[in-house]
């Protein structure tokens, strides 16, 4: 099989590109690089010397660029964005530019090239504060960030390519994925390397919030059998651990293991579109695409401070 990933070199998308070439697939990872962080590259150095792997350096903004790199491709797993829900309140511009232009040229370049399927990446913040835990698909959609609504605005275009120009568009929701190659501006990469660099961390609000958060092979997991599953064209499924955590037991949880003591927690008020729980119902995705995490949060946070101690804190 022959798979795209946009956005290959991030967090997801470089997992999701180590798993697939695990699996023999031929994989082209298509990422521009953004300078909203550095060191990306470093997620995909070693598969450069894959004979079945191919680095494409072009942004989801280039239509042609796109349309050339979709040529004989099977799935197209599309996870380029511009993320970070507090950072599209400052930059609504881009964040709307990024995530529903990029994914228009995404899907018109598909339907052009004849892809078999694509994978569209999309976020539990379009649900925006809940009217009911835990979230399922049919849950009211009510975004209360620009990065939300930028991503309830390209699920609508990857609905209207499915209904109107028959485009096998799969829609995947992510409940605050974290792991290995996390970004370094979400919340508990921030908290890890404070606390082992024996710095103060900053919660926002009092902590009651509670989160579904997800580990990242789960996550990786599931958007493979996304690209797989037969019939599930035009279908929208949540991927999340199917638990939800309270900020203020994550945080007790990774001074526990990352061992160590007298922390210093501040709390400031908390930020603009920031929702106060998330909760996925995985009954559909389980039931249509056999998905079922396999990584407590205990176990992730472990996996995640034992990578953080090689890759983050020297």
């Amino acid at each position: 099989m022959r798979v795209l990933i946009t956005g290959g070199a991030g967090f997801i998308g470089s997992n999701l590109a180590d798993y697939l070439l695990d699996m023999g697939c031929s994989v082209i990872v298509y990422d521009n690089f953004d300078d909203y962080y550095s060191g990306k590259i470093r997620n995909v150095r070693h598969m450069l010397d894959d004979d079945n792997f191919r680095l494409l350096r072009a942004d989801v903004l280039n239509y042609s660029s796109l349309l050339n790199a979709m040529k004989r491709v099977d799935v197209v797993y599309h996870l380029a964005a511009q993320p970070g829900v507090r950072f599209s309140m400052a930059n609504p511009e881009k964040t709307i530019r990024v995530n529903v232009l990029g994914t228009l040229n995404v899907l018109k370049a598909a339907l052009k090239a004849g892809v078999g399927r694509i994978v569209d990446a999309s976020s539990s913040s379009v649900y925006g504060n809940p009217v009911y835990l835990p979230e399922d698909e049919l849950h009211p959609t009510n975004p209360i960030s620009v990065y939300g609504a930028s991503k309830l605005m390209a699920e609508n275009l990857c609905r209207i390519f499915h209904n109107e120009f028959g485009l096998p568009v799969v829609v995947l929701r992510y409940f605050t994925v974290y792991g290995p190659r996390q970004r370094p501006d979400m919340a508990i990469c921030r908290w890890v390397k404070a606390i082992l660099r024996g710095d103060p961390i900053t919660i926002y609000g009092d902590g009651s919030q509670t989160r579904d958060f997800t580990y990242v092979m789960d996550a990786v997991e599931g958007t493979v059998k996304a690209g797989l599953a037969g019939g599930i064209e035009g279908e929208v499924f949540n991927i999340g651990s199917g638990v939800r955590v309270s900020i203020n037991d994550l945080v007790k949880m990774l001074i526990e293991i990352c061992g160590v003591d007298d922390v210093k927690i501040k709390h400031e008020p908390p930020k603009a579109g920031d929702v106060k729980d998330t909760h996925a119902s995985i009954a559909k995705a389980s039931r249509l695409l056999g998905y079922r995490p396999k990584v407590d949060i205990r176990e992730g946070l472990k996996l995640f401070v034992s990578w953080s101690r090689e890759n983050l804190v020297r």
